[in-house]
């Protein structure tokens, strides 16, 4: 059983009781013989101060695990996601039940989930301008709603088309239950390995979502529109301006984002309890 020494508390600014709950832990974690430390995240950040801790716990919604997931996947340091947020698809740790599950992972006897995590590179004039990594999802759009942009897909060097359309979702299957899903993309189990493309309200009727192998590489290319507008975001996290000719280069990355608690379970039990997947209010059994 490895021994854990050090700690990062990450707390949700905006959330009072996270706040709260992590000087709890904090100070719980000291009676346990474990140093902690506590990071406000407000929700951007491109600070990540992992580097030396055994685990991290977040207390927030999906996007501080989000936020945790970016950090920590390089240096293999497994994630504690306590649910402060609306849904818990990824922070499934319910605040009830965090002493618990935490004694159960410090004991050796917890679930580690390992998900995918894919890379977009910007690529402009032949040259990488940007990369970034996300857990959920990688999204190319219009920088202002209701405008329809232009761009190719190729999938491995094969031509998937051009499309005119809000813009473009590449999802992780831990990234379906997201955005995607609100554009009418597949739910996929976090246990399966897959990217998800799916369409932001296509000017086609036959432009449907598509599962793909993730051991392929994505590219999308901007191309000339009435609309000059075009940003990427990876993760929701602050949007990065794209031009014509600029091609967005996605692939999964050989490192996995390690989840404490995040079973199958609790995977289910979200679908049905925050999507009615049950088939409706009034099916709550």
């Amino acid at each position: 059983m490895k021994k854990y020494k050090k700690c990062l508390i990450v707390v949700n600014s905006f959330k009072e009781e996270s706040k709260n709950l992590g000087a709890t832990v904090e100070a719980y974690l000291a009676t346990r013989g474990i140093q902690a430390d506590v990071f406000v995240f407000n929700g951007f950040s491109e600070q990540y101060p992992f580097h030396g801790y055994d685990f991290v716990i977040t207390m927030g919604g999906d996007g501080t695990v989000l936020f945790a997931a970016r950090g920590c996947v390089s240096l293999g340091i497994p994630v504690f996601p306590v649910n402060f947020g609306s849904f818990g698809f990824i922070a499934s740790v319910q605040k009830d039940e965090w002493r618990a599950e935490l004694d159960s992972f410090l004991a050796g006897n917890a679930v580690i989930e390992e998900r995918s995590m894919l890379q977009a590179d910007l690529i402009r004039g032949g040259t990488r301008r940007l990369s970034s990594v996300g857990l959920n999802d990688i999204v190319v759009s219009a920088a202002h709603a209701a405008h329809t942009i232009s761009y190719t897909v190729s999938y491995d060097d094969i031509p998937l088309g051009e499309f005119k359309a809000d813009g473009i979702i590449i999802s992780t299957a831990t990234g379906s239950t997201a955005y995607s899903a609100s554009a009418g993309g597949p739910i996929i189990d976090p246990g399966l390995d897959a990217m998800v493309l799916t369409l932001i309200n296509a000017f086609s009727l036959s432009s449907r979502p598509i599962v793909l192998s993730p051991d392929g590489e994505l590219v999308i290319e901007i191309i000339p529109s009435r609309v000059s507008g075009v940003i990427i975001s990876v993760d929701g996290q602050i949007p990065i301006d794209l031009h014509v000719g600029d091609k967005v280069r996605i692939r999964r990355i050989p490192e996995r984002a390690r989840l404490i608690g995040c079973t199958k379970e609790k995977f289910y039990n979200a679908l049905r309890s925050k999507l009615n997947w049950s088939g409706g209010p009034q099916n709550n059994a």
